[in-house]
């Protein structure tokens, strides 16, 4: 393993190579390393311990949430549509969404509730804001839900921004969870495909952020006596975040996808520095080396990596029942490698369980209330799927 250079020529070294495969997030898998953390075949869906049911389909959905209280799910369109979609009922457009700037991988973005949405109707949303020359960036805001005839969202908020606003349209993430209490916000912030800010911390690029549900920075942050944007962070050292899950435990975890191979699920620390671009278990996408974390021991490690790639996207908890031996287990979607990834924890372990091979890209995994499965596959005609356990 060779010496390790500064940021600036890490990124001078990769620039050129990253740039076209990192325009779509699930890049070509690097099919001459091996998987160093386990060998993790894929298995027939024929042999899996459920049936894939299609319920329905959609333009490029991007992220999922059941409404609690009915049976219905928001659903974000890609290119800047949000639908109500209704179990017994039509799909409907929910008006009062924000314009969007769709193109690469930036679009409309995730979509969560409020932890006291039954009271509120409050839900979260993410987007990518234009902004001036070829600048953008990621924003989150808030709004009522009103349902009905005519669905719709009133008093749009902003809350939170990416800081700053690059060129480029790649590695936004924009991914959003709710602590188990419901005080916190977490955020999913992409680098951006820019490397250096993933260690910069005047940016909230590239980090994992924690914010009180009306935007503002809690106290206790680890580095809220900083002030700025730098008060925002949680953790950092992180690449493409698309996937943030807590588990029973109050645990938060975190995918992103590595540079080519070495896609990555960890554990989320207070303060932990992920050592990205610095470390990675994955390489430059025109061969370069990229030192692995074990050369850094003072970087925080990930729990379970893949290499060759998946594209990880989505992260859902599972703590039911319906399906047998997958209690206290993260699911997770995979582009790329075209199905589902199950992990059961053990403590602070992560365990490779199984992987059921789709033939499509899955892009959201949701768990609903009955303790039921639930997927989008991406796309053009993105399915809305059930799994539905074998009897």
């Amino acid at each position: 393993m060779k010496n390790l250079p500064p940021l600036a020529l890490i990124a001078a070294l990769a620039v050129a190579s990253c740039t076209a495969p990192g325009a779509s997030e699930a890049a070509p898998a690097d099919t001459a390393k091996l998987d160093a953390s386990g060998a993790h075949p894929a298995t027939p869906l024929a042999e899996a311990p459920f049936t894939v049911q299609e319920i329905a389909s959609f333009n490029e959905p991007w992220a999922m949430t059941f409404v609690p209280g009915t049976r219905a799910a928001l659903i974000t369109e890609k290119s800047g549509k949000l639908k109500l979609w209704q179990e017994n009922g039509p799909t409907q457009d929910v008006a009062g969404v924000p314009a969007v700037a769709y193109g690469g991988q930036g679009g409309f973005g995730d979509v969560i509730v409020a932890p006291d949405f039954t009271t509120s109707g409050t839900v979260y949303l993410s987007w990518i804001e234009a902004g001036t020359g070829k600048n953008f960036g990621a924003v989150v805001g808030k709004a009522k839900l009103v349902q009905g005839a005519a669905p719709r969202l009133e008093g749009l908020q902003i809350i939170w921004k990416q800081d700053p606003k690059v060129e480029g349209r790649g590695h936004f993430s924009h991914r959003l969870a709710f602590s188990p209490d419901g005080k916190y916000l977490f955020i999913g912030s992409g680098e951006r495909q820019k490397f250096d800010p993933a260690q910069d911390m005047k940016a909230n690029l590239g980090k994992i952020l924690r914010l009180n549900p009306d935007g503002s920075v809690p106290s206790d942050n680890p580095f809220a006596d900083q002030g700025g944007v730098t008060a925002q962070i949680w953790s950092l050292g992180h690449r493409n975040i698309l996937g943030l899950a807590f588990d029973a435990t109050g645990k938060l975890w975190n995918q992103e996808m590595g540079p080519k191979g070495g896609d990555e699920v960890n554990l989320v620390e207070a303060k932990a520095n992920y050592g990205y671009p610095i470390v990675s278990n994955g390489d430059h996408y025109d061969g370069k080396d990229i030192p692995d974390h074990p050369t850094r021991p003072e970087f925080a490690a990930p729990k379970l990596w893949w290499n060759p790639a998946v594209s990880p996207a989505g992260l859902a908890f599972y703590d039911g029942d319906l399906y047998p031996g997958w209690k206290n287990s993260l699911l997770m979607g995979a582009l790329s490698g075209e199905g589902l990834v199950r992990m059961s924890i053990d403590g602070e372990t992560l365990h490779k369980s199984d992987r059921w091979d789709f033939g499509k890209r899955i892009r959201e995994v949701e768990v609903r209330d009955d303790g039921s499965v639930w997927l989008l596959t991406d796309g053009e005609d993105g399915k809305l799927v059930k799994l539905v356990p074998r009897k």
